[in-house]
């Protein structure tokens, strides 16, 4: 029998994350970059919720996910939810999807919020360009 191999993927605003779950001894790599070197620290902490959140079952995966676009944070965000969704989908286990759900929505559904669209007469999306009469 084939290793069993699942992937998933997370987004926020224009951060992609592709995260690859399989059998191993709980190792998780982001870019192939080990999450224990992962900077800034309070990026690395946002996506370490999502394995500790799972306890036990974590250790027992080997999680690889590639991030692209977007920030920092974005990118952390689009990752913990990669993560959390490969795990709800390797075991099929309806408990560990509910503890995700109560601790964070955000871990399994994708923020669809965006960024407004800029529109003329001014120089973002909301704001106009001053004007006088003096």
């Amino acid at each position: 029998m084939s290793t069993k191999i699942v992937t998933t993927s997370g987004k926020k605003k224009t951060a992609i994350a592709r995260a690859t779950v399989k059998k191993g001894t709980g190792k998780v790599r982001i870019n192939k970059k080990p999450l224990e070197i992962y900077d800034p620290e309070f990026a690395k902490q946002k996506i370490d919720e999502a394995v500790m959140v799972a306890g036990e079952t974590a250790s027992t995966l080997d999680i690889d996910v590639t991030v692209s676009g977007g920030g920092i944070m974005g990118q952390a965000n689009a990752i913990r939810t990669a993560i959390a969704r490969g795990i709800v989908d390797w075991t099929n286990d309806t408990e560990i999807r509910d503890t995700y759900m109560e601790y964070d929505r955000n871990l399994l559904v994708n923020d669809s919020r965006q960024k407004e669209t800029k529109k003329f007469g001014g120089p973002g999306a909301r704001s106009k360009y001053q004007k006088s009469y003096r």
